[in-house]
């Protein structure tokens, strides 16, 4: 039997099996509103038969997001926008869907990654101060960010809280607060771009105060039944910069805190990184978290064979597996990893006729599936 394609339970929600769909960004959002495409894009990955499909990062201010094209959730048009979106998906998918709630910090006011991905000056048009724990920029070429003062973390703290019951409203089953890849939280725990002196800075348990108050926040917020886990980049892969050990101290606190889960990423925090990028690259971080800490992991990064996934979990490096680019390459990878390790996938039964021959469980029993189109 597949350990990738058993059941998995996160608090009130279990899954059908451990794949998840990685958030991943589209810039294809209209003053922070799901458009057309978000219907396009999420609905054909909730027939992909993973056990959760997580929205890409979603600010929850405006000059949270990275680009002026970022999905946002910060105001009654956003949250109208893209439930529409979701009730159309909803109609012929079971799939359970969460959201990852972000902010970008010094990083945002960038262009999208296809003109250049470079930051766009606060004066010129599409561009907007950002802000940091520290006025220290991303790199030489780009504008200071502001040092968050007490009245902006806060602002920012009730702003997570906001989109979190907003992602509640919407009938998101799972949170996942974005700590990692450079962006604002991750800003605070690394010590590359944290230089503040007050309680926000320093000392590793300081650099974590203003994540910790941020998830303590999000979880009060969202019903007991929904899970809540975090994302974080368990190293900036710079020499005196955020590591693996520092990861393990923060999950700790997480895990007291009733994290669900912890989506072990890595790097994005500063241009002079070195990532020995290779296949399955990750799955040291994950291992080495569920392992000294005891929590639930999503291994990420160059996942992209169905026997390498299923070796992971089988063996205990992660509890699942998140899938970006490859599910982008093959939106149906899931039901190939099932046909591969003589597995069951969930699919709506007007695709079951896609079967290959002699594949007869590929989609198990078609009157077990729940869609629209059957009721």
């Amino acid at each position: 039997m597949s350990t990738l394609f058993s059941p998995y339970t996160l608090r009130g929600l279990t899954l059908r099996n451990r794949i998840v769909v990685s958030p991943m960004c589209q810039y294809s959002a209209e003053e922070g509103a799901a458009t057309d495409w978000h219907r396009i894009h999420l609905g054909h990955l909730a027939f992909s038969g993973a056990g959760l499909l997580l929205t890409e990062a979603t600010a929850i201010e405006p000059i949270g997001r990275i680009t002026e094209h970022d999905l946002g959730l910060w105001n009654d048009e956003t949250e109208a926008a893209l439930a529409d979106v979701l009730a159309g998906i909803r109609r012929y998918s079971a799939t359970p869907i969460g959201m990852q709630i972000s902010h970008a910090g010094r990083k945002a006011s960038v262009q999208v990654p296809w003109e250049g991905g470079k930051q766009i000056s606060r004066s010129a048009s599409g561009g907007w101060q950002t802000v940091g724990p520290s006025d220290v920029p991303f790199s030489d070429d780009q504008e200071a960010p502001h040092a968050l003062d007490d009245a902006g973390l806060d602002r920012i703290k009730q702003g997570f809280v906001a989109t979190a019951k907003r992602a509640v409203r919407l009938g998101m089953q799972a949170i996942e607060v974005h700590a990692a890849h450079g962006y604002l939280l991750h800003q605070f725990l690394s010590p590359l771009s944290n230089r503040r002196t007050d309680s926000y800075g320093g000392t590793l348990e300081n650099r974590m105060r203003f994540p910790l108050e941020v998830f303590d926040a999000v979880r009060a917020a969202v019903p007991d039944d929904i899970p809540v886990g975090v994302r974080v980049s368990a190293s900036d892969w710079v020499e005196g910069g955020w590591d693996i050990a520092s990861t393990v101290v923060f999950t700790q606190a997480l895990k007291l805190r009733g994290c669900d889960w912890l989506d072990a990423s890595s790097g994005g925090g500063s241009p002079a990184q070195k990532i020995p990028v290779g296949p399955g690259y990750q799955v040291q971080f994950a291992e080495q978290v569920r392992r000294e800490t005891g929590i639930a992991t999503m291994a990420v990064g160059m996942i992209t064979d169905p026997v390498q996934a299923e070796t992971i979990v089988a063996t205990g490096q992660a509890d699942l597996i998140a899938i970006a680019r490859a599910m982008l390459y093959d939106p149906r990878w899931p039901w190939h990893a099932a046909a591969a390790l003589g597995a069951e996938v969930d699919a709506p039964p007007q695709y079951h006729r896609s079967q290959p021959r002699g594949l007869k469980a590929l989609f198990g029993d078609p009157s077990s599936h729940k869609s629209a189109a059957n009721k």
